[in-house]
Formats: structure tokens, sequence, C-alpha cells
């Protein structure tokens, strides 16, 4: 009698035993098409909205233990928002080791042919949690970009296009605080010594690239379109480029300048007003801001676009030969039916 209720103890702890090491250390997690996926947990999710999220995907082979082995390793009370890389086959421990250490895989960033405030928002929303409504609120907030010599008309400047290393859940404060000190590594000791040898301030190089970055997607004459604005600003003229009034506009769609345009009210109006606009038209790329601060110095004044259509321009020193260049270009757009 006692040998038997030995055994009966015996196998009672086996099984006991058997049923933690398989709840803890057995598979649970099945992914149906390939080795790995991620789940992305929001800031201050609770472990409901977790094991939601696995519902979600699908990726659970048992809830139950699931939540029973977060239970033991005290997850539940542990949540840490972010990205993780879920492997096939993982056990409840590794999960939960994963989904508690906040081990992240980053993502990489990229932004780039960005007009506005807005649209780099909804960019950068898209990538990260950073929500959109509040890093617009940010970049409206003269304040706020005071602390970075900034307004909300320079404020596309911060940012340089390239790719970046994140955190998924980075907020909209913490995103643009991480490009504030990539903005700072760009304007380094050479940098800022050629923008006071050329003579403008940072912000300045960033429009004027911005409007070379919109006259040119060739990066071997974009030096020496910005010698031409260079000109025309030394020369105290208005700079009358096109892609400002297609900023003022409005309308990215414009692909023909009319002189209704040129009409515009507007302080991007380089035609109606002297000097830079308050701000980017665009956000400038490294090549076109490198290629303000080392503006090829000529004696050209006016460009327009080659009649070839191979995205370069035909450039003039005086303004009878623009007009032949020019005309050239209008009669190619008038057969090729490009009016507006």
């Amino acid at each position: 009698m006692v040998i038997s209720l030995g055994i009966v103890i015996t196998v009672s702890l086996a099984v006991t035993v058997y049923s933690f090491y398989k709840k803890v250390f057995y598979p649970n997690v099945i992914l149906n098409s390939s080795n790995s996926t991620y789940i992305f947990i929001p800031t201050n999710s609770s472990f409901e909205d977790v094991k939601l999220i696995l519902q979600s995907e699908n990726i659970l082979i048992n809830e139950a233990s699931f939540r029973w082995v977060s239970d033991q390793m005290n997850y539940t009370n542990k949540v840490l928002p972010g990205r993780y890389e879920i492997q096939q086959s993982m056990s409840n421990r590794e999960l939960i080791l994963l989904l508690r250490s906040g081990r992240q895989t980053p993502i990489n960033v990229t932004f780039n042919n960005i007009r506005t405030i807005d649209k780099l928002a909804s960019v950068i929303s898209v990538q990260l949690e950073a929500d959109s409504a509040a890093l617009i609120g940010l970049l409206s907030n003269d304040s706020f970009l005071s602390e970075y010599d900034l307004s909300s008309e320079t404020a596309l400047s911060l940012f340089i296009p390239n790719t970046y290393e994140f955190y998924w859940n980075t907020s909209a404060r913490q995103f643009v605080e991480r490009m504030a000190e990539e903005y700072k590594d760009f304007w380094n000791e050479t940098r800022l010594q050629q923008s006071i040898k050329i003579g403008l301030k940072p912000t300045e190089v960033s429009v004027l690239a911005s409007i070379v970055e919109q006259e040119t997607s060739k990066n071997d004459e974009k030096a020496l379109i910005a010698g031409v604005y260079m000109n025309r600003y030394h020369k105290g003229w208005k700079l009358e480029a096109d892609p400002t009034l297609i900023f003022a506009a409005g309308d990215f769609s414009i692909q023909r300048v009319l002189n209704v345009h040129k009409e515009i009210n507007s302080p991007y109006n380089t035609y109606m007003y002297s000097g830079f606009p308050p701000g980017p038209i665009c956000m400038p790329s490294i090549k076109s801001l490198d290629a303000v601060l080392n503006y090829e110095q000529h004696n050209y004044m006016f460009f327009c676009a080659r009649d070839d259509f191979s995205g370069y321009h035909a450039f003039a020193r005086t303004y009878s030969q623009h007009l032949v260049n020019a005309r050239k270009f209008q009669r190619e757009l008038n057969r090729r039916n490009i009016r507006s």
C-alpha cells in the first residue's frame, strides 16, 4: 500500500514537472509563412493588449500556457513597447524573455523628396510610432523651434535626407531631437566655415539648396545652377525661380509655369519679392546643400531647360541669348502639348 502510494506520488510529481517543463520550454510560436516576423507593441500597452496582438497575428499555439508563464515570469506587469522579431518555434520562456527585455529590432528610416512638413509627418508616422499630428504640432511651434534657431518657416531645413536607424516606439519629440543632433553633425566646422565664406547662414543655404533641388535632378549641374542664383543675389536681382511659384501656388503637379503664376502674392514668389524666400520649398538633398556651399563661380545669369528634355539646362550670360534658349524649350512644350 505504501509502495503504491509512493508510485502514485512519483507519477503525479513527474506529470507536474513535465507539464511545467512543457509550458515553459516547448515551442509555442508557430509562423505560417516565414521563419520570423515582427510584432509592434504600442506605448502604454497592457498585457491584455499584447495578447490581442499575438492573437491577431495567429502566433501562439497555446494562449493559456503563454498567460501562465507570463504570470510566473512577471511579464504581465512589465510590458515594454517596441518592435520585436519573433522567431519560429520560440518557447514561452524565449518569447517572454525577449518581450520583457525590451530588446527591439531597430528600423532603418528613410526620407527624401519631401515638399512640406505635412508630408514629412505622414512619411515618418508610417515608419515609426511617432504621431503625425504631434510632429506637425512641434514643427509649427516657433517657441519649440527657437531652441534650434529655427522657425515654422525654416523647420524643414532641420532634416537632412538620409537613412537613419531608430527604434519603432520613437515619439515625435524624440524624432525631432534626434534629427537636431544629425543636423549639428551635418553642419560641422568645415561646412559652417564654407557658409560664412559664401556669406549665407545655414538656413539660407537650405533655402537656396531647396530651389536648386527642384530645378534639377542632375547632381553634376547643381553647383552651376547655384552659381546663377548667387550671381543674381549678389547683383541685387530678384531670384525669379520658377519652383518658388509652384510652391506658392501649392500645386506640385504644375509642369509649365505661366505668367499668371507670377502674380501670386506670396513671400515665396521670387518674381515679386527680392532675396530668399522665408523658408525652403522642399527638403534639399545633401548633394544640393553641398552644391550651394561650393557653388560654381561663372558669369551666367540665366538658364532654362534644354529642348531635348534631357533634364539638363542651357545657360546664358545675356537676356537675349536666354530668350533664344527659352523659345526653343517653349516650342518643344507646345509640340508635346504640355500646357500646365
